[in-house]
């Protein structure tokens, strides 16, 4: 193979409560143990890995009133889990979801830059958002914002970040063994915008990347925009190739007007994936996890949330229900409906079901199944190589569906696939996240022309 092949980017996204996860087969371990994180953190890391992505949830999510059952486990804190996990890897990205709408600039911009330094320069900030006020009764604010207004905010406050991790110039921090060591010229950052106020001296030098890699996942316009301008990684769920290509060229083709080049974005989709002997063997076994994933109280509730209504006397392997939707909004709190339109939805699913016979349990793990790659380890890693040499993803984030294993046997059998293609790293060459993806440093700009003025 070819040097100029493009280079796959993996990440690990740690299966947590998200509904993928299979917490009943025997080898499902503790999703809030610290020996699950480090676990999966350190295969990663094995596997060359960029980064180890977590997700987070700031509610515990209720369907009809009650709590979700993934969501039972707990949800740890993202910084204090990061923090411990800088301590027992060496090259592996840290990635946390943290939310824009009811976290405070400088104490977010205090957190990602002492994760940064304490890991050595690789941090990155999933920035989120919420417009959730059943999420936002957990908050002082006792309320949430507007959608129109929650983007707004969310670029306020990294703007708000970025200038408190500028307000050390260079030169700021001076070490001297005989006179000490001493900070100077570090002044006060005023910020004001539509939702800040702040006058403050920010309390860390520069770190080594000089901002965390900012990720992002929003994939409405606005979302799309808010990426093109400020995020070095998008984390889609575009799990074809041709929506990937699609998505692809309309998120590179946005960067121009920011002054940014292809290069300074990578598109990474979440993606799931099953391995076998053979692709028989590897599909029979993609089929037994979505049972796994998609048990019949999942199906009724998956089908809930579309209707609107309580349907809890249905059969999950009997047909769709015959009595269209309900404006019941309420029903699922905590995370995004499934459906705008309920009843185009309902119609939808209805021809489906009808076309190929499905049941209602049948039905969901259908039109739930997300990207999965299954075969057998050659034919995985050939298919994630087809998706990022033809443009339609730089790379994956890879969603196990067991905790903490379930990346064990992708870093066994898949990786070294990957490597004998030319597309995957033999070593980390690099000892930042932005070194990893292959992303520039923010300052560099400033201090090439900082170069260029002492030279003159």
């Amino acid at each position: 193979m070819t040097e100029s092949r493009k280079q796959v980017h993996l990440a690990a996204h740690f299966p947590g409560v998200n509904n993928t996860t299979v917490w009943a087969d025997p080898d499902s371990r503790s999703q809030i143990e610290i020996d699950s994180f480090v676990h999966l953190a350190r295969t990663a890391e094995r596997g060359l890995f960029d980064f180890f992505f977590l997700a987070e949830g700031l509610r515990l999510r209720e369907h009809r009133d009650r709590i979700h059952d993934l969501d039972v486990v707990g949800r740890p804190d993202t910084f204090t889990v990061l923090n411990a996990l800088a301590g027992v890897t060496r090259h592996l990205g840290l990635a946390g979801t943290i939310n824009t709408t009811f976290n405070e600039p400088f104490e977010l911009a205090k957190q990602f830059a002492s994760l940064d330094h304490l890991s050595g320069g690789r941090a990155a900030w999933n920035a989120v958002t919420s417009s959730d006020a059943f999420t936002g009764e957990n908050f002082r604010r006792g309320g949430y914002l507007e959608h129109s207004r929650r983007y707004q905010r969310a670029a306020e406050v990294v703007e708000a970040s970025r200038a408190l991790w500028d307000s050390w110039p260079d030169g700021a921090l001076v070490v001297d063994r005989e006179a000490g060591i001493f900070a100077h010229d570090v002044a006060e950052t005023r910020i004001r915008s539509s939702q800040f106020e702040i006058d403050a001296t920010f309390v860390l030098p520069p770190s080594p990347q000089g901002y965390p890699v900012q990720l992002q996942a929003g994939d409405s316009d606005e979302g799309r925009e808010f990426g093109a301008a400020t995020a070095d990684a998008i984390f889609t769920g575009h799990g074809t190739l041709e929506a990937g290509r699609e998505f692809y060229a309309d998120m590179k083709g946005r960067l121009a007007k920011y002054g940014r080049g292809p290069e300074d974005l990578k598109i990474l989709p979440a993606a799931t994936f099953v391995l076998g002997d053979t692709e028989a063997d590897a599909q029979e076994r993609a089929r037994h996890i979505r049972l796994q994933q998609v048990g019949p109280q999942t199906a009724i509730a998956f089908l809930e949330q579309v209707w609107g209504r309580d349907l809890s006397t249905y059969d999950p392997d009997g047909p769709l229900p015959e009595v269209e939707p309900a404006d019941n909004v309420e029903i699922t709190r905590g995370r995004v409906r499934h459906a705008k339109d309920p009843r185009a939805v309902a119609a939808a699913w209805r021809a489906k079901a009808e076309a190929e016979r499905l049941s209602i349990r049948e039905l969901i793990i259908e039109v739930t199944a997300r990207q999965q790659f299954v075969g057998t380890p050659a034919q995985v890693a050939a298919r994630i190589d087809e998706y990022v040499q033809a443009d339609a993803a730089d790379g994956f984030i890879l969603v196990p569906h067991l905790t903490p294993g379930g990346l064990d046997e992708f870093v066994d059998r898949v990786v070294p696939e990957l490597q004998e293609r030319g597309s995957f790293r033999t070593e980390y060459t690099g000892s930042t996240l932005r070194e990893h993806l292959g992303l520039r440093h923010p300052y560099l700009s400033r201090h090439t022309v900082h170069e260029g003025a002492r030279a003159s």
